[in-house]
């Protein structure tokens, strides 16, 4: 074998090995959480504060911080809102729309990053309190993906898709995104209201259907 053979061989084992098995999806289930601004992790926490990492998401290079807040709107609140990590330019809490019954807030259904028309919160750190102006969403479902995926799938990031998702009530969610960038790990997110509905375990894998 000549070296520009091999050289294509251990090429082509190499994207073997980096695609996707068959056409399942990891499920990815986000409870309630919060990202924050450098200004706001130090209003919350204190000045000069930085998040502390307690584990890797599965996202490459996010993670769960070991820092929570308080989040209250005009019925209720909930402690222990775990904050994401790392920090990010704009604030945003994400939340199911069962947890905007309760805290009285409704929030729209958004991708991450858009805030058009989002609600307003009220967060409460260890060190101080802030209301959040347009910051409160209910994330829209979506599929991380990365150029290698979204070729395997043969989808393009923008479009819109259908999932089957397994459980003692499964069922097929319409209209869920694909976001393709070269940092994302192949993964499928939804909320928690949306995951016990079909009643499918955190570590289920899913369905891609056009």
């Amino acid at each position: 074998m000549t070296n520009n053979q091999e050289f294509t061989v251990k090429a082509i084992l190499s994207m073997m090995e980096n695609q996707p098995a068959g056409n399942g999806i990891p499920l990815g289930v986000s409870n309630r959480h919060i990202h924050l601004t450098t200004e706001s992790v130090e209003i919350l926490f204190g000045k000069g504060y930085e998040l502390t990492k307690t584990k890797d998401l599965g996202q490459p290079g996010q993670y769960a911080a070991k820092e929570t807040v308080c989040i209250a709107g005009k019925k209720g609140s909930f402690s222990n809102v775990r904050v994401l990590g790392p920090v990010r330019k704009q604030n945003q809490v994400e939340i199911s729309r069962t947890d905007g019954f309760s805290l009285g807030v409704n929030p729209p259904v958004r991708l991450s990053g858009d805030l058009s028309g989002a609600a307003d919160i009220c967060v409460i750190g260890p060190k101080g309190m802030m209301v959040m102006k347009e910051s409160v969403i209910i994330a829209k479902p979506h599929i991380h993906m990365s150029p290698a995926d979204a070729l395997h799938f043969q989808v393009n990031d923008g479009d819109s898709v259908s999932v089957e998702i397994p459980g003692e009530r499964g069922y097929t969610m319409h209209h869920v995104v694909i976001r393709v960038t070269e940092q994302s790990a192949l993964e499928f997110h939804i909320d928690t209201d949306e995951a016990n509905a079909a009643g499918t375990p955190s570590d289920a894998v899913v369905q891609l259907i056009k």
